[in-house]
């Protein structure tokens, strides 16, 4: 008989229900079982904020139990991911991605513009703070930590001390939570992070067998809209430790004349944006294009932000391309 697929995942809540979807639609796909396998990460023995941690802190425990080989393959909140790539290892799957909205839960079921002048908000996002002070709303903006129900009850518990906390959307609905929303916030006021909301299935690269079993749960529309934000990402050279936003949807075009002999004439739309962390400056530009060109429309955005000087709010004072350094995003 088959040994299980081993899948490594993080012991969190969300980490465990995501993996736990993963490797339910992998077996119904394929007959193969499959078993979780628990890996504690440095992000998870922390509790700095969130972009003060460093890259990949949550990824990078389950990238060397790839590599010892302790599990097969693993399941990543995208966004979590270094823009650069792995060495030996492969995302063999982009499965379809969640609705990467943000959300906010506030109390008495208020929505964003309900809330006063003062009102005390948590996320523990740089780019979320930077786009709430960018609302010009006045409001008081808490960095927070902690998994998905502490988050919550920092607002609903019996304890609560905040008016409001945002959240990934896509964390919530993995978690049987959008009950909660008060309200799913419009990316025109809150733009999402790069590839929030996706996931990314890898194994190691030379597991052949794995790669192409693991490709049933990729779906093309997704990896495209990714590549494209990631690939905004990494030319401005930013992780979650610079608030930089981006969300491309990709539109099915209708076949016409020549188009029906069944070229491609869906259209790529990427919207960007980099936000001073006191929200002062707020530079958002949108770039359209093909699925297949992808990587290049992220890139050309991501020169027409350092255009308008996107370099000085993230640092890169003197910026004159892109580079070569990549910083990854963290949960």
């Amino acid at each position: 008989m088959t040994a299980p697929l081993r899948l490594g995942t993080r012991g969190s809540a969300l980490a465990m229900a995501q993996s736990g979807q993963i490797a339910e639609a992998l077996t119904a796909a394929t007959g193969r079982a499959v078993e979780l396998v628990e890996v504690v990460t440095a992000g998870d023995r922390s509790s700095a904020p969130v972009h003060r941690l460093g890259v990949g802190v949550f990824v990078s425990a389950l990238r060397d139990a790839l590599t010892a080989r302790t599990i097969d393959f693993a399941v990543h909140s995208y966004k979590d991911l270094p823009t650069a790539a792995a060495g030996g290892l492969h995302i063999a799957a982009v499965p379809i991605r969640q609705d990467p909205r943000d959300a906010l839960v506030a109390r008495d079921g208020r929505t964003l513009t309900e809330l006063s002048a003062g009102a005390t908000v948590g996320t523990g996002a740089l780019r979320r703070i930077a786009q709430l002070h960018a609302l010009g709303m006045q409001l008081e903006v808490t960095p927070i930590r902690g998994n998905v129900d502490t988050r919550l009850g920092r607002v609903l518990g019996p304890e609560a001390d905040l008016d409001a906390v945002v959240l990934a959307r896509a964390g919530l609905a993995r978690l049987g939570r959008t009950d909660v929303i008060t309200e799913t916030l419009d990316p025109m006021l809150m733009l999402p992070a790069p590839a929030q909301g996706a996931l990314a299935v890898e194994c190691r690269v030379d597991d052949q067998d794995l790669v192409e079993l693991l490709a049933v749960l990729d779906h093309a529309p997704t990896r495209a809209a990714i590549t494209a934000e990631r690939a905004l990402l990494a030319t401005l050279e930013a992780g979650c430790s610079a608030p930089v936003a981006a969300y491309a949807v990709i539109a099915e075009g209708e076949p016409t004349g020549s188009d029906a002999t069944g070229v491609d004439t869906d259209e790529l739309y990427l919207r960007g944006a980099v936000i001073s962390p006191d929200g002062t400056r707020d530079l958002r530009l949108s770039r359209t294009g093909t699925p297949a060109d992808a990587a290049e429309i992220g890139k050309a955005l991501a020169a027409e932000l350092f255009e308008l000087g996107a370099d000085s709010i993230l640092g890169h004072e003197g910026h004159t391309g892109p580079g070569t350094q990549q910083f990854g995003s963290t949960e």
